[in-house]
């Protein structure tokens, strides 16, 4: 039977060719990149390594940066999903110039994102004039970070969940009202339950994109020691003064955590497709 799965008819080559080809390309942009840091961190030492990491400073950076990644997706998973619904199930005017936009931080350079979104928001910007008076800052703060996340994510969610929707039989909603079910009632039931993986896989594809985000996030955060310095920025400063041990040090405890961070979130993928019966 094997032997047979092995040699059915397929658009792409033989199967020893396609997984040496996708093997080599995983090694060469995936593996390899991170086989070095972990190797570096091995030549390191682990008592070097966590003495590297352990500092008020880097706990704080690192906190931040998971902090307002984690904040900005679960924005985005909700704002996501609610755009990927309108965007597919309503008709209106200017429809596909919002479907386009969705795409913009893909193509924006993320350092102008984060120049734009600074001279918008800063203390003299339009936006941020306009919120002085409220007592609301978002410039140089927290709050400025959590913008920028939300600007470079949002698409990973609506591209992810847009093409599932599309796909959803309305035929099942109508069939839910016409045995009374109500909206709420047919929305946490049959309709979450089929989107979410199509969810968890956009919330994880915009919670790694934010962790590591640099560009768009420097020029609005004001980069101040245990308030607004992420993570990555402190890789950089680290790498500018030749200390690489201790930008690999930042770098392994980034990976780790993420690692963490995604196989959850996998785990529960997995137990949301059993449970509509995927897999």
């Amino acid at each position: 039977m094997r032997a047979g799965i092995l040699r059915s008819p397929s658009p792409l080559p033989g199967f020893g060719l396609s997984f040496g080809i996708m093997v080599t390309i995983m090694s060469i942009v995936v593996l390899l990149p991170i086989g070095a840091l972990l190797g570096r961190g091995l030549a390191i030492g682990p008592a070097d390594l966590w003495e590297m990491i352990n500092s008020r400073r880097i706990w704080a950076a690192l906190a931040l940066s998971f902090r307002a990644a984690l904040v900005a997706s679960l924005f985005n998973l909700v704002f996501g999903l609610l755009l990927a619904w309108v965007l597919v199930r309503y008709r209106f005017w200017g429809r596909s110039l919002i479907d386009a936009a969705v795409d913009l931080p893909f193509a924006l350079p993320t350092a102008v994102a984060g120049i734009a979104l600074t001279a918008l928001y800063a203390p003299n910007g339009i936006f941020g004039q306009a919120l002085a008076p409220l007592g609301i800052t978002v410039a140089y703060t927290e709050f400025g970070i959590w913008l920028a996340l939300i600007f470079i994510g949002l698409p990973f969610v609506v591209r992810t969940v847009q093409p599932v929707i599309e796909e959803l039989d309305r035929e099942v909603e109508e069939v839910s009202a016409t045995l009374g079910a109500r909206r709420v009632y047919t929305l946490r039931r049959v309709i979450l339950p089929t989107l979410t993986p199509a969810l968890l896989t956009g919330f994880a594809l915009a919670l790694a994109r934010s962790v590591g985000e640099y560009g768009s996030v420097i020029f609005i955060a004001g980069n101040l020691p245990f308030q607004t310095e992420i993570a990555p920025l402190l890789i950089v400063i680290r790498l500018e003064e030749y200390n690489y041990d201790a930008a690999a040090a930042i770098g392994i405890a980034m990976l780790v955590i993420s690692f963490a961070m995604l196989l959850v979130i996998n785990l529960i993928q997995i137990w949301s497709r059993r449970r509509i019966g995927l897999v």
